[in-house]
């Protein structure tokens, strides 16, 4: 998940990258409104997290003209201000969250996790002949459905979420087992057997690649 910072404080910058890259997060980050807006522009974000005092582009304004662009993605305001007429205004810019200074950054981490698990459940992901509904929990490959643990079914959404990405083994372990200590890497390629025997795959279908000795791939062809 790519998130984008714009805060004009160098040190609430540092001390949130270096926290939510440490929890597995791409960072971006914007020092004022105006360079926020452009990065915005060009790029796709899943999570926005935005001052309110900025310069050049307050956080109000950069709300709006994030709302007018793009309706879905999450943006949590990190301001001083917390009178109840500040809130709403923020609210009504568009934003989904409202959190005051100064935060805890374990607070701050459970609510972009409940966004985020908010906005995958409006999602279906695809690869090649495979969606993935995961509001439905249903997993279908060429419209018939499949019957996946919820363990098979993680492992495939994680994948299929990091499509064009090697993920190693390690990876899988720590961020779908959430096991951050060394452990048998072979409990993967067991369930791996078991998505693609299920899946019942064809050899033009080869979506998902072994990288011998490193992990794994999955790829549209």
């Amino acid at each position: 998940m790519h998130i984008l910072i714009v805060e004009d404080e160098l040190g609430i910058v540092q001390f949130l990258q270096q926290g939510l890259q440490e929890e597995g997060y791409q960072i971006t980050t914007a020092s004022d409104g105006s360079k926020g807006f452009e990065l915005i522009k060009n790029q796709k974000f899943d999570l926005i997290l935005l001052d309110w005092m900025l310069p050049k582009i307050n956080g109000l304004d950069l709300c709006k003209a994030i709302r007018i662009k793009d309706q879905k993605t999450p943006v949590i305001f990190l301001t001083a201000k917390d009178t109840v007429h500040e809130t709403i205004e923020g609210l009504r810019a568009g934003a989904n969250d409202y959190i005051k200074k100064p935060f805890s950054f374990d607070e701050l981490l459970a609510r972009i996790k409940i966004h985020f698990r908010t906005f995958e459940k409006e999602e279906i992901l695809t690869l090649g002949s495979i969606k993935i509904d995961l509001a439905k929990h249903i997993v279908t490959n060429n419209n018939i459905e499949i019957s996946l643990t919820q363990r098979e079914f993680e492992l495939l959404t994680y994948l299929v979420k990091n499509k064009g990405k090697v993920c190693t083994r390690n990876d899988i372990l720590k961020d779908v087992w959430d096991i951050h200590f060394e452990y048998d890497t072979g409990v993967i390629d067991v369930f791996m057997n078991a998505i693609r025997k299920k899946l019942k795959l064809k050899i033009e279908e080869d979506y998902i690649k072994t990288i011998r000795g490193i992990g794994y791939i999955a790829n549209d062809l």
